[in-house]
């Protein structure tokens, strides 16, 4: 499709610059909306109706003057009274008592307003801004491009000149709405321009509905929905524009829609996402530059590093370059791919992306979770990437494609997990680097790693530690490097303990090496000198040192944070980062950001061996890992108290034995909660197993109950969730397995999972009752009472939410009970009881106002905006859902988020706003995508096809009803029947 370029900016004829001549005070004048105009910040009165028109008129003039007849003709036209020229004199005086002298000026038998400069008049500020787009985009600086635009689309505010009367305010009226309509256009155009096409869908599909004859949104509507696989939708678009264009104008769509429809039909690749969904930067960068750092001393490897070069460069006519290395651990592979990285990025300008794939160890990096992380560098926002690992990959590629990008996998485990990586497009290259040979990976130029030459060896010993000392005891050097097997890791780790210890000489290190005593032997074969390696580093450390780092290889997780190592350690976390810091020096750990740090795999493995052999007490590993547990114990559940005032659950938890961090706001409390996701859970199932582990670990899982509805971290969790109950059950104990299925109960409820969630619950319930443990009862029959509500059995749901609530007033829990109350509402008002079901969710509220509990209330201001829908006070249920919008958007609650944008579609359909009801939906899907499960899916999209069908977009309302059916058919949901009777009509004609 041609790409428009961005109107022109309109002026009235008259318009021109006049010369510098601004009054003294900061004036400022708008006619993007009412007439105005304020001094130094503050309003000032333009008077009637009448007299703000003349200021108009003279405002649009931009300085030049007018002339009494000119406005007289601008404010009446032709029919003008007989008093004109004196009522014109009279509002001039006026406008100049509130303007002052030095801006309306009267000269040549006219007026002028002065002072119009850089910034003075909306309109002015509007036209530059969009200028400036123009020139961006001319330049392929979309981004700027688009910031432009949407910063003038901002100045309006409503009708430009509103209630303005006179023929001339009228045309300028029509003209800049024209205009504000183009540059509205030419921004949509651009959002799916950058990939942000399920974004732009809701505006659209507003903004088709306020101007239903405008065809170029119309174009760019069924092109979002195309690209976010809506094709259906996008298809009855068409339809639905051209029965209107027939009954309204008697006329077909123009042949650009009538082509699109047809690409659409045939699938046109063209029609594709574009090649970069860029978001703005920072923090995604779109031309990443992920390479860890060179290494200064690197030695040898000279054909090696030609021949991998030559491969990774010479990409013309080909569809990629893959060069896989292979080697045994020690040997060098990432030292080696990371040099010629560097040494051929000039040829991939538009960057290079790195990861640690962490295949020789036990849980090694997920496809999905890297790509997640690849689209991220390369620009494209959190909510355009998709779920699946082949949608993911497809995305992935097809952000590739036109670009030169290097990419760089580290640490693979196999041929499987690297194939859904490879970028798969001309002109980019990648470079593998594993323990195995991929020989079935297709396409691969494979390249094996042998350890050093014996003058390899030696010349980066020499390197390290000096020439002098190296010539000084040449053959002592050659038996050090010897004893380390030539391997590049053992080496340089000798080199720089001897290069450390200047009191040392060569023979002394040589030495040591010879006493193969001191070298393990655990490990298989092959990985023998690997070990010996280990070894030598480990020998050298101070007693302080080998402790940190035999207790931090304990942990499972992929790295660990300087406040979690401190806990470990049970020491100050200045002493702590000493140590870390002094294990980083010997290359035994890795920094792998300010304030974190990690194992290579098989050094955790050597580090593990260690502890079970050389820690003492015996006993301390085991005391290492509960002080983890017990970090992430109490600093989760200070988490979940800063974000829920005066919840009960932190008193019910199991004692943490560790004060864990401490936190001053909720915002930094979430951060550390995501940021820490996969280590907290890794410890959860880590600990599980463990003697006195179970029970704080399952309470850990329900403090972090957040990472449940988070999307990112949901499957993780409910995994995480799966152990500790199957733990719990293989330990018989009762009350562990009752609150860690509680926490599987909310997964699967929050996942629309809801007979699995109900089997759960009555299992916890049972299991916690048995244990005499109140608070999983609460939980489980309150989860039960929604989900009955869910599954339209409202008398099992008053039963359970009725038996929650006693057992909260138990426990003295007031925001349980408050929860509690607030989901009864939503039972009253499933049963007719509108009255009792507001003054409920009411109750609540005040119960979480009164604790200053934000995020809670929230979920009761929800729950009265349901009410309060249904009792028809209808603006009073947007601004309630309004309210919680905007806390779950503040507290990254997306599940809830997106429910609220759906409940909100659902008033403005009852107040007869289906355009707005059709935005807020198309918010709602693009927020619930990934989350919330298929049948709340389906509930938004039967409301988007009411809201659709109300605006006119029949064939798109009938295809959204289409896809709710489905939905709701495989789930044997009763809404179905619902869904049936809004597609009747449509079959029977």
């Amino acid at each position: 499709m041609d790409v428009p370029r961005e109107p022109e900016v309109p002026r009235v004829p008259e318009q021109r610059r006049p010369g510098p001549s601004a009054p003294t005070a900061a004036t400022g004048f708008g006619v993007l909306g009412p007439v105005r105009a304020w001094r130094d910040g503050e309003q000032l009165n333009t008077g009637s109706p009448q007299q703000r028109a003349l200021l108009a008129a003279l405002l649009l003039r931009e300085g030049r003057t007018a002339t009494s007849a000119e406005l007289i003709d601008a404010l009446w036209g032709e029919e003008s009274p007989s008093q004109a020229l004196a009522a014109v004199r009279t509002y001039a005086s006026r406008l100049r008592k509130a303007l002052g002298p030095d801006v309306l000026v009267s000269e040549s038998g006219g007026y002028a307003v002065r002072g119009l400069g850089d910034g003075a008049l909306d309109l002015t500020v509007a036209q530059d801004l969009a200028a400036g787009a123009e020139k961006a985009r001319g330049a392929g600086d979309l981004h700027r491009a688009r910031q432009a635009l949407g910063r003038a689309l901002a100045l309006w505010d409503g009708e430009a000149l509103a209630g303005v009367p006179g023929p001339y305010a009228e045309a300028q009226r029509v003209r800049l709405e024209e205009w504000r309509l183009q540059l509205l256009e030419t921004r949509l155009d651009m959002d799916l321009e950058q990939g942000f096409h399920a974004e732009a869908v809701s505006e659209l599909t507003a903004l088709t509905a306020e101007h239903p004859l405008r065809e170029r949104p119309r174009e760019l509507l069924m092109l979002a929905l195309y690209r976010s696989g809506r094709q259906a939708e996008a298809l009855a678009v068409y339809t639905d524009t051209r029965r209107l264009l027939a009954e309204e104008l008697g006329v077909d769509p123009r042949p650009g829609l009538r082509e699109l429809q047809q690409r659409i039909l045939r699938a046109d690749p063209d029609l594709a996402d574009p090649p970069t969904p860029r978001a703005a930067p920072p923090p995604a960068p779109t031309r990443p530059a992920q390479l860890p750092a060179n290494v200064p001393d690197f030695t040898g490897r000279d054909a090696h590093v030609r021949e991998l070069a030559q491969m990774l460069t010479s990409v013309e006519g080909r569809v990629m370059a893959v060069s896989a290395l292979a080697g045994i651990g020690g040997v060098g592979k990432t030292t080696l791919a990371v040099h010629v990285a560097h040494r051929t990025r000039a040829a991939f300008p538009d960057g290079q992306l790195y990861v640690d794939l962490q295949g020789a160890g036990g849980r090694s990096a997920e496809p999905e979770a890297v790509l997640g992380s690849f689209l991220r560098a390369l620009g494209t926002p959190d909510t355009a990437i998709p779920d699946s690992l082949d949608d993911r990959a497809a995305l992935y590629r097809s952000t590739l494609d036109g670009r030169r990008v290097l990419v760089l996998l580290d640490n693979a485990r196999d041929a499987a997990q690297v194939r859904p990586l490879l970028p798969g497009t001309d002109g980019c290259a990648a470079l593998v680097t594993s323990r195995v040979r991929m020989v079935d990976l297709a396409g691969a130029h494979l390249v094996d790693l042998d350890v050093m030459s014996p003058d390899e060896a030696l010349a980066l010993f020499t390197k390290i530690v000096g020439a002098e000392r190296v010539a000084a005891e040449r053959e002592a050097a050659l038996d050090t490097v010897a004893a380390c097997g030539f391997l590049p890791l053992a080496i340089r780790i000798a080199a720089s303990r001897l290069a450390a210890r200047r009191t040392w000489t060569v023979s002394v290190l040589a030495a040591k090496l010879a006493d193969e005593r001191r070298r393990l032997d655990e490990l298989q074969a092959g990985d023998l000198a690997v070990k010996a390696t280990f070894e030598l580093g480990y020998g050298q450390l101070e007693p302080a040192q080998a402790r940190a780092f035999r207790l931090l290889g304990l942990a499972d997780g992929p790295d660990i944070s300087l406040a979690a190592a401190a806990a470990v350690l049970d020491l100050p976390a200045e002493e702590t980062e000493d140590l870390l810091e002094a294990l980083v020096d010997t290359s035994l750990l890795e920094s792998a950001a300010p304030g974190r740090y990690r194992y290579h795999d098989l050094v955790r493995l050597y580090a593990r061996a260690c502890a079970e052999r050389d820690e003492w007490p015996p006993d301390e590993p085991a005391a290492a890992l509960s002080r983890l547990l017990g970090f992430y114990l109490a600093s989760a559940a200070a988490v979940y108290a800063i974000e829920r005032p005066g919840d009960r659950l932190v008193d019910h938890l199991a004692p943490a034995a560790h004060p864990g961090l401490a936190f001053t706001d909720r915002h930094s409390a979430q951060d550390w909660l995501y940021a820490e996701a996969i280590c907290l859970l890794a410890c959860v199932r880590q600990c599980a197993t463990r003697t006195g582990g179970l029970t704080r670990a399952v309470d850990l899982l329900w403090a972090a109950h957040d990472l449940s509805e988070s999307g990112a971290n949901a499957r993780a969790y409910e995994a995480t969730a799966e152990a500790l109950v199957e733990a719990a059950r293989l330990a018989g104990d009762p009350r562990a397995e009752a609150r860690a299925l509680t926490t599987l109960v909310n997964v699967r409820h929050v996942s629309g999972r809801f007979e699995q969630a109900d089997r759960d619950a009555e299992r916890a319930t049972r299991l916690a009752l048995a244990a005499d443990d109140l608070l999983p009862v609460c939980w489980t029959r309150n989860a039960r009472g929604i989900i009955a509500l869910y599954q339209n059995r409202h008398d099992d749901g008053e039963e359970h939410l009725s038996g929650a609530i006693e057992h909260f007033r138990t426990l003295g829990d007031r925001p349980g009970e408050a929860s509690a109350l607030c989901n009864l509402s939503r039972i009253h008002l499933a049963t007719g009881r509108t009255a009792s079901a507001v003054a409920l969710a009411r109750q609540g509220i005040s119960v979480y106002d009164a604790m200053d509990n934000a995020l809670r209330g929230a979920n009761a201001r929800y729950a009265l905006g349901l009410a309060l829908t249904q009792s028809g006070e209808l603006t009073a249920a947007a601004d309630r859902l309004q309210e919680a919008l905007e806390v779950f958007r503040d507290s990254r609650q997306r599940l809830w988020e997106g429910m609220s944008l759906f409940r909100l579609a659902e008033v403005d359909l009852a107040a007869r706003r289906p355009a707005q009801a059709a935005s807020n939906a198309e918010m709602a899907l693009t927020v619930l995508r990934g989350i919330g499960g298929a049948w709340r899916r389906g509930n938004v999209l039967t409301v988007l096809g009411r809201a659709l069908a109300l605006i006119g977009q029949t064939g798109r309302a009938q295809v959204c009803w289409q896809d709710a059916a489905r939905i709701y058919e495989e789930l044997g949901s009763p809404e179905l029947a619902q869904v049936r009777a809004l597609l009747a009509p449509a079959r029977a004609a």
